[in-house]
């Protein structure tokens, strides 16, 4: 899952990434509000981590920004602020949650998975589709309760393709939120990735999982 992190605290948004790319989420960074604003309104996150101490634009501003801009993004507000009506208040205005400073990474890890099923409509955090069960936080794939063994890559678009099914997705969606800002979009990485999860998924079955259809996306056909 792709996050954005807006925290004008360079050391704490550093951390942060560091801390949260280890859990195998994609975190980009902005220092300010305005950058936040930006980086939002083009690319697609599956959950923003929004500061309310902003250095330029106070962050319920940039969330009320986002939400009559249309991003839907499930927002968590990250403050040190304890005043309940400033909580309220972002609520109020299209936050879906809110953890206080200091935080321990793993309550973090806890939220954003919590408001990510909310989005999707879920609200059991293991991913039955069929035969396959998805866990996204060990981050293990059983097929008919035998595992397939995915790599990092593997896993993080066959989640991202879980939480849509059953709809098809776009390559576009899958390189938005599973790869950074830094992901060439001209590489045949992503090619590569999917060919192995479809090729390991297809052998565990027993039949195709990961279909594609030409020109759209791919989909999973499971029963």
């Amino acid at each position: 899952m792709r996050l954005l992190v807006i925290e004008d605290n360079i050391g704490l948004a550093n951390s942060m990434k560091k801390g949260l790319e280890q859990m195998n989420f994609k975190v980009d960074i902005s220092n300010t509000g305005e950058d936040g604003e930006e980086k939002a309104s083009i690319n697609e996150y599956d959950v923003i981590l929004l500061d309310l101490n902003l250095p330029d634009i106070d962050g319920i501003e940039v969330l009320k920004y986002m939400r009559k801009k249309s991003v839907n993004t499930p927002i968590i507000i990250i403050t040190a602020r304890d005043d309940v009506s400033d909580l309220a208040i972002g609520l109020d205005n299209g936050a879906d949650d809110y953890i206080t400073k200091p935080f321990q990474l793993l309550e973090v890890r806890a939220r954003i998975h919590a408001v990510i099923r909310r989005f999707h409509g879920r609200t059991n955090p293991i991913i039955n589709i069929g035969k396959l069960q998805l866990n996204p936080i060990n981050r293990t794939v059983y097929i008919d309760s035998k595992e397939v063994i995915l790599a990092i890559k593997e896993f993080d678009i066959l989640e991202y393709i879980c939480y849509k099914h059953p709809a098809v997705v776009s390559s576009e969606e899958i390189v938005e939120h599973v790869y950074d800002e830094n992901f060439d979009p001209f590489s045949s990485v992503l090619r590569v990735h999917i060919s192995r999860l479809k090729n390991k998924l297809n052998s565990a079955y027993g039949e195709e999982v990961l279909v594609n259809v030409r020109g759209k996306g791919y989909y999973l056909c499971v029963e």
